[in-house]
């Protein structure tokens, strides 16, 4: 599936091609699934061609899972069909198809105690949840957190991760998320942030918030005001100005392949720390449906796109 101009889902068709080849240090997979993230919209849409400049025609799909059908040169550590994982690049893609052609480095062996086609939902989210929680925020033992937009497919993984480093959690989303927020060890789950309201009423401000909802300029800026004097503010949907008088820091996400940090995913996966909530699996016929389901708000939730 793939597309040769920006546009509507209606550029998204179904093409038979050559079955790529592997490179030196690359990696062939048979691909069994990959999934939709929201990107993946507005890419095709050609929202972020100038950011993310990448060629035509694109095969969408930025997750894969599968396994391996052939090794190029130099190629170590993995065999004729073992079950991997990995992420593209963000100007690359090509998750929607029987084959993909991987960098060896961004490989990791696929989790043990899920199913490869639903391990095709972590990567993306995976490493967007990690780079938030872990790399940007730093999240530590006896810190409050915030996670606003936690019912999300990242923010899921991020109240996971926090509460997993010992801290204490105040998921914000829809009720429909909360008891698995609470599942997940929020100790505190509530509705969309009335910002008037002001970080009290949630119990803030906290040490940490880690934001994943889209909002206006000014209503990030009142975000500043959750956090505690020496904190942190990471977001994956606008910037969120600091607080230099407060020595209040940000930093906003930018999700980023990494074959290592995806293994130590997967080892939280087959752990029992990390659980993938996923809302839909459909078949790959589907994709510009699921495309289509985006644009218009309608997606239930993380989608895994079935190839295989």
């Amino acid at each position: 599936m793939r597309y040769h101009e920006f546009g509507s889902t209606d550029v998204l068709r179904s093409e038979e091609v050559a079955r790529p080849v592997p490179g030196p240090g690359q990696v062939l997979v048979k691909v069994v699934a990959t999934s939709f993230n929201p990107v993946d919209d507005h890419i095709r849409l050609g929202v972020l061609a100038q950011m993310i400049p990448t060629p035509l025609p694109i095969t969408p799909g930025l997750d894969v899972a599968g396994a391996v059908a052939e090794l190029g040169d130099g190629v170590g550590g993995l065999q004729i069909g073992d079950p991997v994982i990995a992420m593209f690049p963000l100007d690359q893609h090509g998750g929607a198809a029987e084959y993909a052609l991987v960098a060896a480095d961004l490989v990791t062996a696929a989790p043990r105690s899920i199913t490869l086609t639903d391990a095709a939902a972590l990567p993306l989210t995976g490493l967007a949840a990690r780079q938030a929680a872990v790399e940007l925020a730093g999240i530590r033992a006896g810190q409050t957190v915030l996670v606003n937009g936690a019912g999300g497919a990242v923010g899921s993984l991020v109240v996971q991760l926090a509460v997993e480093a010992g801290a204490a959690v105040t998921a914000v989303d829809g009720a429909q998320h909360a008891d698995r927020l609470t599942g997940y060890g929020a100790e505190k789950v509530v509705g969309p942030l009335e910002l008037d309201a002001g970080p009290a009423v949630v119990g803030g401000p906290f040490d940490v918030v880690i934001n994943h909802v889209r909002l206006a300029p000014d209503d990030l800026a009142r975000l500043t005001a959750y956090v505690s004097d020496g904190g942190i503010v990471v977001s994956s949907a606008g910037p969120v100005p600091a607080d230099e008088t407060r020595s209040v820091r940000t930093a906003s996400v930018w999700v980023v392949p990494d074959g290592s940090h995806l293994a130590d995913l997967v080892s939280r996966v087959d752990n029992g720390v990390l659980k993938l909530h996923i809302a839909d699996r459909r078949p790959l016929a589907e994709l510009p449906t699921v495309h289509q389901d985006s644009g218009n708000g309608k997606l239930l939730g993380k989608t895994v796109i079935v190839v295989a």
